[in-house]
């Protein structure tokens, strides 16, 4: 009884002013709410600060899917521009597929965002742009490679709408787990090529728009209890056609490895910074 009284008792080993009231996944530390906050929050910011991810003035678009991700990062970027004065004018960028029970509902979420957070937003369409909906290409394809068709017409919509919205920069709500994922599926693929970007915080910096990733570094599950605690609003049912998609093993495979120890998304993520030194012989 005493060591139960002793862990609910036990107070935030950053502020030891306030109850601790998780136990955060990246550090392991006991802390209250408003540390957590303000921890997540500093680093995204250093994040941003120390990689130059943005100049004043810069119009940048982010991705809006309803997600917890993206909602969140529509969030501590809006915030972040205010408190420490970036400068940015921000949009919200969405994209519809055409996937009847999913992105629709998904819009839903980004309108009552767009209203929340005060932010303009665009929606492209695959419709309006192809010419199909993702729900016309299964029907006629079948379930297989799904996921293969959809990411690259949604790269080249969020592209086209970015360039609609004049935007400098797009930003997405890609954290460590996605980019360990990707990694994987990288070297699973033998693709060694794009192991040299795939990771990178800015990409695209050769075309007429780059890409940022201020969650590179950020674990889900702390996007997770950010969203939760927060009452964010945020959609979380998964795609229908993503099941059997190959991203699948590999995001199995990840947390197989964080029931060992979290660090291993990060140095996953960290092989970027790797490879120069890496020599890979391919037979």
């Amino acid at each position: 009884m005493e060591g139960k009284r002793s862990v609910r008792g036990r107070m935030c080993c950053l502020c030891n002013e306030r109850r601790a009231s998780l136990k955060r996944p990246k550090t392991l530390q006991q802390i209250c709410r408003e540390c957590f906050y303000l921890a997540f929050e500093d680093e995204i910011h250093q994040l941003i600060v120390d990689n130059r991810l943005f100049n004043r003035g810069d119009r940048v678009a982010i991705g809006a899917s309803g997600g917890k991700d993206s909602t969140v990062l529509a969030y501590v970027l809006s915030k972040l521009n205010r408190v420490h004065d970036y400068g940015l004018h921000l949009f919200l960028l969405s994209v519809d597929e055409g996937i009847t029970g999913y992105r629709d509902d998904s819009l839903e979420t980004v309108h009552r965002n767009q209203i929340e957070y005060g932010l303009p937003l665009k929606v492209v369409s695959y419709k309006d742009l192809y010419g199909w909906t993702m729900d016309e290409i299964v029907k006629l394809i079948g379930l297989k490679n799904n996921c293969t068709f959809c990411g690259v017409f949604r790269r080249q919509a969020l592209d086209r709408g970015a360039a609609f919205l004049k935007a400098d920069k797009v930003v997405t709500g890609h954290n460590a787990d996605d980019i360990a994922e990707t990694v994987l599926l990288n070297i699973l693929r033998g693709d060694i090529a794009r192991l040299s970007r795939c990771s990178s915080i800015i990409t695209g910096e050769d075309g007429p728009i780059p890409r940022c990733k201020p969650f590179k570094y950020t674990y889900e599950k702390e996007i997770v209890m950010y969203a939760y605690f927060k009452r964010l609003d945020y959609f979380s049912t998964e795609c229908i056609y993503s099941p059997n998609a190959y991203r699948g093993f590999a995001r199995e495979f990840i947390k197989d490895l964080e029931r060992i120890r979290l660090v291993w998304l990060l140095l996953i993520s960290l092989f970027h910074y790797c490879q120069p030194h890496i020599h890979i012989h391919i037979q």
